[in-house]
């Protein structure tokens, strides 16, 4: 059984950085992709990133891309969400996701972690 565990996040002025963390433990031989969705009140799940666990594969919407940077730390079984230049319209509960065969559909979930950009 696969847990993820989020830190990082919380609340920053428009243009600042925040950078977010997933931890996962289990059988990583399973693992496909990694990846983070957003969700913000009265709006449906967005994707916002992924990386495939063993190539160099990544993946972003094309509102964060430029802004955002995924990147993964197999050692440490932990993917990381560095996001730069933040808007308001980032302000999101952000939700670890890790997929065993696809990039974007995943099949276990963290938590999620609250970011919020003030104007």
């Amino acid at each position: 059984q696969v847990q993820l565990v989020e830190s990082g996040g919380g609340s920053v002025q428009a243009g600042g950085s925040l950078r977010l963390s997933c931890t996962g433990s289990g059988d990583t031989s399973t693992w496909y992709s990694m990846g983070w969705y957003r969700q913000s009140p009265g709006n449906e799940r967005e994707f916002v990133a992924g990386v495939r666990w063993r190539e160099d594969h990544i993946s972003y919407s094309g509102s964060v891309k430029g802004r955002f940077t995924i990147s993964r730390d197999n050692d440490k079984n932990t993917v990381y969400l560095q996001m730069n230049s933040l808007k308001p319209e980032d302000t999101a509960v952000y939700i670890c996701g890790l997929g065993l065969s696809s990039m974007w559909n995943y099949d276990y979930w963290g938590q999620g972690k609250q970011v919020t950009v003030s104007s």
